[in-house]
C-alpha cells in the first residue's frame, strides 16, 4: 500500500456548469454500496449547475473520477441538480451505468413513469 495515500474515504467535489434544468423531481437512488460498487443519489438542487460530490474508498483516483464526470456531463448536461455517490472501489464503466441508470430514472418520471 502506497505510504502516501492516508487510509479512509476520499471526498470528491465536482461543479459543473449546467446545462438542461430539470424540474423538480422527489431523489432518485440507484446502486447499492458494496464490494466493487456504489450507489448513486440524485436529486433537485436550487442552482443553476450541477454538483457531484463523491464518497469513496478508491483513494488516489480523483483524475478518473474527473474523466468520468466530464464524460457523463458532456452526455446529459443537467442542471439543478445534485448528485452523491458513495463508491466502494466500482470500475468507470459501472460509474457510468450507475450515473446513467439515474437520468433514465428521471427521464422516465418526466414522462409520466412512477416515482
Amino acid at each position: 500500500m502506497s505510504q502516501d495515500i492516508p487510509a479512509g474515504l476520499e471526498a470528491l467535489d465536482f461543479h459543473l456548469t449546467g446545462g438542461r434544468p430539470v424540474a423538480a423531481f422527489e431523489p432518485i437512488l440507484v446502486g447499492v454500496v458494496g464490494s466493487g460498487n456504489l450507489e448513486v443519489l440524485l436529486e433537485a438542487a436550487d442552482a443553476t449547475d450541477c454538483h457531484i460530490h463523491v464518497d469513496t474508498s478508491a483513494r488516489g483516483f480523483g483524475t478518473i473520477w474527473q474523466a468520468v464526470v466530464q464524460d457523463f456531463h458532456g452526455r446529459h448536461a443537467l442542471a439543478g441538480v445534485r448528485l452523491s455517490i458513495n463508491d466502494m472501489g466500482a470500475t468507470p464503466a459501472v460509474v457510468s451505468l450507475r450515473l446513467d441508470q439515474a437520468v433514465a430514472e428521471l427521464t422516465d418520471r418526466a414522462q409520466g413513469g412512477q416515482p
